[in-house]
């Protein structure tokens, strides 16, 4: 599926744009502009195309995630397989075709085996370079120690600091706010404190008790931290209805990474429906990047009955309410419509491009309102904690019913049940970036001390972030009670809307698995093949533990969702085979 007319790139203005470095890729042999340093796929949504690969089902699919965890928009760069176009760099002229599962079998160039490795036991490890894990770092480090952070991106910042792309780092290149200056001025001060960020480095394993493996840009790594602080943040919940997997649907994050890192639009008509303030802002930006906005679809009916938690908000973090209440006041002079209390029932393709319906639910049924046309479709209703490695390592967890999401069992030190372990920020049950940094400054503070002698400097700065973080939890629970609309989970399928994306598995056959009732979330694995795809069951394991728990009328905890195991993403035997061996202390017992 294209968009339009390719002669008008969907690139957001740029006063510095005619510095940046033109290179020409082909796509299935069709020559397209991009831009050296920005990913494959804000060149590709640059010039209309939205379909970057076929499915084992013959389906189209596309942008997403934006952020390396769904795995749908997969290409063959160059001859090797299996790319993904979100996390993937333009480094010059480049031969790019559709991905297709045929590729697996038969690359004509395959990934070169990495022969390098290494071993490193840093005081205190990082994995994640956001606005928790930045802090944490920081914080360590400014008190003696030795930190390593690792992240998946190209670049730190994390999903709420995310940096303009290397290509838009000179000055009056990009425009800026206060997220680009914050995200910046932590980065800067983690390198001044002796931080080592090593950035494009895949996690793919934990071993108890504190062992993390992981692919890094100078090869095949283990680390053997004295202290381990897990700061890997969360992923976008998208609501599985028809149509959510053409083309052009992606989450409302992918749409907001692909101006803020790359300074393209997901489309030059754009809906956002879902839940929360994130749709509110991005909604904002696109319209100010030239988007035409056609409409928020926002799930709460944001009733004045819900006038106290505003006031709540405004005690507890003034600027924050003032920054929420100046999008909403944007969006009207832009002309922006806000559905309040709409839900996105469905999508199809027609040669406009794609066709929304919204609607509401009501009394558990859905009632269909209106149909939107769009060139892209953004879907965000809330996040999902990205725990695997610290349910890898063993740490206890506890089902938030409200939320429909484990959070992670910890201290008010951030310390997990594990000896050694720390959980900062969104990773472990979301609370906004605020309260995130307040997590990293007081898990990086005791990790520290733990190893150093730390004087009474380090008891003041700690409970100093503990009240800071106290007054940020208030305002994020004012936050979400004023948000409060309906949790869906698969109630708008129809039979084949598709529930596991990367299997292909529907609601229909999950259905009818779910009659010879399954004891658990593996049965249903095992019968179905659902959650045996890339994503690893990110996308699907809430949805079908919710299947089951309906079914079998069990409360959900963690043993509800899949148990993971690494690699926690998806990598080569051979990238495995070249780690260095686990310790002595790491190896199975025998017998």
């Amino acid at each position: 599926m294209a968009d339009g007319d390719n002669s008008e790139p969907l690139r957001a203005p740029s006063p510095d744009a005619a510095a940046v470095e033109q290179v020409t890729i082909t796509f299935d042999g069709t020559p397209v502009a991009a831009r050296r340093g920005e990913t494959i796929a804000a060149a590709l949504t640059a010039a209309g195309v939205r379909d970057f690969r076929r499915t084992a089902g013959g389906s189209a699919r596309g942008l997403f995630c934006g952020m390396g965890v769904c795995q749908e928009c997969l290409v063959d760069v160059d001859g090797r397989a299996n790319r993904r176009a979100c996390m993937t760099p333009v480094t010059g002229p480049m031969t790019i075709r559709s991905g297709s599962p045929r590729q697996a079998i038969a690359a004509p160039n395959p990934d070169p085996v990495q022969t390098k490795s290494f071993t490193a036991e840093p005081d205190i490890l990082v994995v994640g370079a956001g606005a928790a894990g930045l802090s944490a770092a920081i914080a360590a480090a400014e008190a003696g120690c030795n930190v390593v952070v690792l992240d998946e991106r190209p670049a730190p910042g994390g999903q709420y600091y995310k940096q303009p792309a290397s290509i838009y780092r000179t000055p009056g290149s990009i425009d800026t706010d206060r997220q680009f200056e914050g995200g910046r001025l932590l980065i800067e001060r983690a390198l001044k404190a002796g931080v080592q960020i090593v950035s494009g480095a895949e996690v793919w394993g934990a071993f108890e008790p504190r062992e993390v493996t992981a692919l890094t840009p100078d090869g095949a790594a283990t680390y053997r931290p004295e202290r381990l602080i897990v700061a890997t943040g969360a992923y976008e919940r998208a609501l599985p209805v028809p149509g959510w997997t053409l083309p052009g649907v992606m989450t409302t994050g992918a749409a907001q990474t692909l101006l803020r890192s790359y300074r393209t639009l997901p489309g030059k008509r754009v809906l956002i429906a879902g839940n929360g303030p994130l749709n509110m802002q991005v909604g904002a930006e696109l319209a100010r990047a030239g988007a035409e906005v056609v409409g928020i679809a926002e799930a709460s009916d944001l009733s004045r009955s819900r006038i106290l938690s505003l006031g709540a908000m405004a005690l507890a973090s003034p600027d924050l309410c003032r920054e929420g209440m100046g999008y909403l006041a944007e969006l009207r002079r832009q002309g922006i419509p806000l559905y309040r209390g709409a839900i996105l029932l469905r999508v199809d393709a027609d040669e406009d491009g794609l066709r929304a319906t919204l609607g509401t639910w009501r009394d558990g049924t859905a009632h269909a309102a209106r149909e939107v046309t769009a060139d892209a479709i953004c879907m965000g209703y809330g996040f999902m904690p990205s725990n695997e490695i610290l349910r890898l390592l063993g740490a206890r967890h506890d089902y938030d019913s409200g939320r429909g999401q484990l959070t992670t069992r910890r201290d008010d030190l951030c310390r997990t049940t594990v000896e050694g372990v720390f959980a900062v920020g969104d990773c472990c049950g979301l609370g906004g970036a605020r309260a995130a940094i307040e997590d990293g400054i007081i898990a990086g503070l005791t990790a520290a001390a733990e190893i150093r002698d730390a004087g009474q400097e380090h008891t003041r700065l700690v409970e100093a972030a503990q009240k800071r973080r106290r007054r940020q939890r208030r305002f994020q629970k004012a936050l979400w009670t004023f948000f409060a609309a309906p949790r869906l989970t698969t109630e708008l399928c129809d039979p084949d809307t598709l529930i596991c994306r990367c299997e292909e598995v529907s609601h229909g056959m999950l259905a009818g698995s779910l009659d010879d009732e399954p004891e658990d979330i593996g049965s249903l694995k095992r019968c179905t093949r659902a959650g045996m795809g890339r994503c690893q069951g990110r996308y699907c394991a809430p949805n079908l533990a919710a299947m089951i728990a309906a079914q079998t009328g069990r409360p959900l905890d963690e043993r509800s969702f899949f148990a993971p195991r690494p690699p926690i993403k998806p990598v080569t035997v051979s990238d495995i085979a070249t780690a260095p061996e686990p310790s002595t202390a790491m190896q199975e017992p025998d017998g």
